[in-house]
């Protein structure tokens, strides 16, 4: 790379769902000075940017382009000759529809080096969401990739309509939407059977996903039914018959379901993913942050005596964590563990006891502080026993009072405190919430269920009743929960939120 001049990378987001985009552009994003993005990227890529680099939102929304064209291009030479590695973020690929190539003209023209990096385009994996194969053998073996938004200073039109009402397989068109009427029309007018099918998908690879099929003759009174707007993506084609048989996406069993995760953000992301792959819109709100141990002189005594202890009980995958980022503090690993036998409250925590090198002696059939004192107790593990016991400030009393009673003697370190989190997007929640668009709640501890009261307002959330179903993950945050008024409709058998997830599932299996 010169010394004097930075570098630009063109690079395809992807066509809106966040994990649909390129290895390559998640690396340059990362490694980017300044990231110049626009409206239907998701906001997920932006994540992967260093803290420190600079973000630029430059809009080219349908009818509402928040900085020109021409500006945007001048933008781009003047970073990267600020010696700036410059990520040009654009949905789609850049040179499908995206304007890559006048921006790559841009930068040759100023000098500027650049790099190409293709995306997941629209026009193929947005009917593929849809269950419409652009190609089929037997049906078409010819597409093509026509605008839908012709440049409106044009005086005639660029689309030769009587070629493709007649010559191609299978028609998409990108940005149409507005003028659906009139594509309908151009081709019916050149020769297209009115009956052909179509599709209009809108936010399509998106859970906010929606498809409206009809023919050339129906298809734009269809829509306007089905209150369709921009983005969206419009298939023309004998090809769109096949998604009555292949609808995967629309299918999933919490597909458009709306579901507020109240997990510290942290831990959000794994429950957030599995109620996304099975099709839910995740609304993150996260209710508690993990903090500091309130106690810190204790917990390095701790530390220091570990070979003492003769099990050390962990009750959430929080605690593992703190304890080993502890270790690491103080210079030592696990081997600090010593004779120490491991016992993990459900399959949560063991994992992150396994991840950490550790096995574990002991996980009970039920994920309760109940069960663990009754495996310790039918093993003949407690009576004179030296257990630690590692977790947050505020928790139970009853495992630690019931390990007493039966002989232990129990040393309990506050590992973390769980404090109440404002999330950034609360107002938007309470909005959600208020117009009942918010189909389930979910609740994975007591402390979830508390602050999430404390941040909505206890009469506000007893009148979620009837319009917002509530889940919570286990015995113990039910019951925090109803001591607030608020009728938990779901809880699985087991007490995971892989459980959890399958039980939304089967409230809302056969529901419209």
């Amino acid at each position: 790379m010169s010394t004097a001049k930075g570098k630009v990378y063109l690079v395809g987001a992807g066509p809106g769902h966040p994990e649909l985009i390129t290895l390559k552009a998640v690396g340059l994003i990362r490694k980017a000075d300044l990231v110049v993005y626009d409206y239907l990227v998701p906001a997920e890529h932006l994540e992967y940017a260093r803290p420190e680099s600079e973000k630029i939102y430059v809009g080219k929304k349908a009818g509402c382009h928040s900085l020109p064209q021409e500006k945007i291009n001048r933008l781009l030479v003047e970073k990267a000759s600020e010696g700036k590695v410059v990520v040009r973020l654009k949905g789609g690929d850049p040179f499908v529809f995206g304007r890559g190539g006048e921006e790559a003209l841009a930068l040759v023209e100023a000098g500027i080096p650049f790099e190409v990096v293709p995306g997941v385009t629209a026009g193929v994996a947005v009917p593929a969401f849809a269950g419409i194969p652009v190609t089929q053998r037997g049906i078409t073996s010819t597409v093509a990739f026509i605008t839908g938004h012709e440049d409106p200073e044009k005086e005639t039109s660029g689309i030769d309509w009587r070629h493709l009402a007649g010559g191609i397989g299978t028609l998409v068109f990108y940005m149409g939407a507005g003028r659906l009427g009139k594509i309908a029309a151009d081709l019916i007018s050149h020769g297209a059977d009115p009956g052909t099918p179509v599709a209009v998908i809108q936010r399509g690879t998106t859970q906010q996903q929606r498809t409206v099929t009809g023919t050339l003759a129906d298809i734009e009174s269809r829509v306007r039914e089905a209150k369709l707007a921009p983005p969206a993506i419009i298939v023309v084609g004998r090809v769109v018959s096949l998604r009555e048989k292949l609808n995967w996406f629309e299918s999933k069993p919490l597909f458009g379901r709306k579901v507020i995760v109240t997990r510290a953000r942290e831990q959000a992301s794994d429950f957030s993913s599995l109620l996304r792959e099975l099709g839910a819109v995740v609304l993150q709100m996260p209710t508690i942050r993990i903090g500091e141990s309130p106690e810190p002189r204790a917990l390095k005594l701790a530390i220091e005596n570990l070979d003492q202890y003769d099990w050390i009980v962990f009750t959430s995958a929080n605690a593992v964590k703190k304890l080993i980022e502890q270790l690491h503090k103080e210079g030592r690993d696990v081997r600090a563990l010593g004779k120490a036998r491991l016992c993990a409250i459900g399959p949560a925590t063991a994992a992150a006891l396994q991840s950490s090198g550790l096995l574990v002696d002991l996980v009970p059939e039920s994920y309760v502080a109940e069960s663990v004192v009754e495996c310790l107790r039918a093993r003949g593990e407690l009576s004179g026993k030296i257990i630690l016991l590692p977790r947050a400030e505020k928790a139970r009393k009853l495992l630690p009072q019931a390990l007493r009673e039966l002989g232990a003697e129990v040393t309990e370190i506050a590992l973390y405190t769980t404090q109440l989190e404002k999330p950034e997007n609360l107002e938007e929640v309470r909005k959600e919430l208020a117009a009942g668009r918010i189909d389930v709640v979910t609740f994975t501890s007591s402390s979830t269920v508390e602050n999430f009261i404390s941040l909505i307002g206890k009469e506000e959330a007893l009148c979620l009743a009837g319009k917002t179903v509530f889940a919570s993950i286990g015995p113990v945050t039910s019951e925090t929960a109803s001591r607030y008024g608020l009728k938990v409709d779901i809880m699985p058998e087991a007490y995971t939120i892989e459980a959890l997830a399958e039980a939304i599932c089967s409230y809302f299996s056969g529901r419209s």
